[in-house]
């Protein structure tokens, strides 16, 4: 490619971020114009755009005849699925994916340790100042050495989920929605992830979700959300849990029924849950989970990171290099399977 490729960003990278972008070839020309409103962008700048890359700011598919390439800031990107642009054959769409898988990663692991060691009552028992006499028994831990660890949707989060769960001693299994090509695709940093699925003890299909539920002492949900697997977990696989089992959840708060959920911590059918993601959000005031002393709530923050937008514009740059290449784009939207 020898001519000027045009190049709009909306996100409020840094300078020395956007400098580390041009710097990558001299035929990139790159216009940051940083907001959330895609009507301040003139209908002029929209027709010169060969790569976009934004977060929601999505411009009608007539305004932009020269787009190629669109690059969002997200990796799960379920809510802008009804978005023309994402649809046009013309426009390849990639996500963010990896980008977030450190910090995601680091949140499992944080919310199992602290649902095996009890940390909700323990924290409890603390604010009562009460200092229980029967704690030998209370609050001997669930611990991940020689514990099975379920992980639904081995991607890059699940990945490095199971690279952090491994060097505790854990048992790895997971579901893939094709089994017979273990290896990740997508972008992996280096020393991140389990690129070759060698951490894994077994892979199972989909199909199978509830043979492998029956084996975990801990479930993590890790998978994007799709019409597939929308209610995913209802009834029937809430039962094929243990229930001295903890379902921990970080994908979106669609795939897990709710109302099943909370009947089920409430029966004892579930030892415990960690939940980052919710089908409301924010949680509403008035939903039971607040009340569960079995669960812990967090406000959709597990991907959340002071790095985040470096490891973006690493991403970023890493596809900026295989585009000008013509090389096979990382993390590429696939809208038959919905991520």
């Amino acid at each position: 490619m020898n001519n000027q490729i045009e190049v709009l960003i909306t996100l409020p990278f840094s300078e020395e971020q956007i400098n580390s972008l041009r710097s990558i070839s001299p035929n990139l020309n790159i216009t940051q114009h940083a907001t959330t409103d895609p009507q301040e962008i003139s209908p002029d700048e929209w027709a010169e755009i060969e790569i976009l890359y934004t977060d929601t700011v999505l411009p009608e598919i007539e305004l932009v005849p020269k787009l190629k390439w669109l690059q969002l800031h997200r990796a799960g990107i379920d809510s802008l699925i009804g978005s023309d642009v994402l649809h046009e054959d013309s426009i390849a769409t990639t996500t963010l994916s990896g980008a977030a898988a450190s910090q995601m990663g680091e949140h499992i692991l944080m919310m199992i340790l602290a649902l095996g060691h009890k940390l909700p009552e323990l924290f409890s028992l603390q604010d009562q100042g009460e200092w229980p006499d029967d704690r030998w028994e209370r609050f001997s831990p669930l611990e991940l050495r020689d514990s099975t660890v379920g992980i639904v949707g081995y991607g890059s989060v699940g990945r490095q989920a199971a690279r952090l769960l491994h060097e505790f001693g854990a048992t790895i299994l997971a579901t893939k929605r094709d089994v017979k090509h273990p290896e990740d695709k997508g972008y992996s940093p280096e020393g991140i992830g389990d690129p070759r699925s060698e951490l894994v003890r077994r892979l199972y299909p989909p199909e199978a979700i509830q043979s492998m539920l029956k084996e975990c002492d801990f479930v993590v949900i890790t998978t994007p959300l799709t019409e597939d697997n929308r209610h995913l977990f209802s009834v029937d696989e809430l039962s094929a849990i243990k229930p001295e089992a903890y379902l921990i959840d970080v994908s979106r708060g669609e795939i897990v029924n709710h109302e099943a959920l909370i009947d089920f911590l409430k029966r004892g059918k579930l030892a415990g849950a960690a939940l980052d993601v919710y089908p409301d959000e924010p949680l509403p005031a008035e939903s039971p989970l607040w009340e569960l002393d079995n669960v812990i709530l967090t406000p959709h923050i597990a991907g959340i990171s002071k790095e985040y937008d470096q490891r973006a514009v690493e991403l970023f740059s890493e596809n900026l290099i295989r585009y000008i290449n013509e090389q096979p784009l990382y993390n590429v939207f696939d809208p038959q399977l919905g991520y």
